[in-house]
């Protein structure tokens, strides 16, 4: 289902009939309507994707307007909106990055959002989000995926997990875990699903320490490394 369909299936007849006036006007018309979306549309979850608020959805489908109804003048009209957004506006921004064209054009703002310290920034741009799974750069791609494991985040949200695992990032997961282990903690067990296709002799000591461990999330952890790795002297642990 499109974004189209999930806002009028849930939106009430005034939400409706208030985006879609909006969508038909003038530039400057629908930026104005991006920014104030909060006061017509409710800021209840969108039922088909709850990750959204249904204003966010709104404000996705104006800026889809806006690129297409000026296609030039539509991308600095997003440019400014970048410049001068609030928290929730910005988080708007950044779920819309997959939907907007030139994406190499957005690539430093939404680095910049990896770095953010606003929750929902970061959020945006983390999950169900497509655009850092086909945009960064592996080390950007890395930065991101390091900081949902340093957070506790979910790492099943993140687009691309798996197919963006690479041996930088395998490697830097176990050295996070040595200092984590060192201070008595622990990183989260589903984070070693990232390892598989990487072992070498540290990260089979580390699915060794593992496969020990009091916790049964890490030990069943190291078996599915162990079932699912290529890596021999791994496989022969279980």
């Amino acid at each position: 289902m499109n974004l189209s369909s999930l806002f009028n299936e849930a939106a009430t007849d005034a939400e409706r009939q208030w985006l879609q006036t909006k969508q038909q006007g003038p530039l400057n018309a629908q930026m104005a309507a991006f920014v104030a979306a909060p006061r017509f549309i409710d800021r209840r979850n969108v039922p088909d994707k709850p990750e959204w608020t249904m204003d966010r959805l709104a404000r996705v489908l104006l800026l889809q307007s806006i690129c297409e109804a000026e296609p030039v003048k539509g991308l600095q009209a997003i440019e400014m909106l970048f410049d001068s957004a609030e928290l929730q506006e910005l988080a708007a921004l950044y779920s819309a990055l997959p939907l907007l064209p030139q994406p190499k054009r957005w690539l430093l703002r939404a680095t910049d959002a990896v770095r953010s310290n606003m929750g929902p920034v970061f959020d945006a741009i983390a999950f169900e989000n497509t655009y850092p799974a086909d945009h960064f750069s592996e080390a950007a791609w890395n930065q991101l995926v390091l900081k949902c494991i340093f957070n506790d985040k979910p790492l099943t949200r993140i687009v691309g997990l798996l197919d963006r695992a690479n041996q930088t990032l395998a490697n830097d997961l176990s050295n996070l875990a040595h200092e984590r282990w060192a201070a008595g903690r622990s990183v989260p067990a589903e984070a070693w699903q990232l390892v598989p296709r990487f072992m070498n002799e540290t990260l089979l000591a580390d699915v060794t320490k593992l496969l020990q461990s009091p916790s049964e999330a890490d030990r069943a952890a190291a078996r599915q490394v162990c079932q699912t790795t290529d890596y021999q002297p791994a496989k022969q642990l279980i």
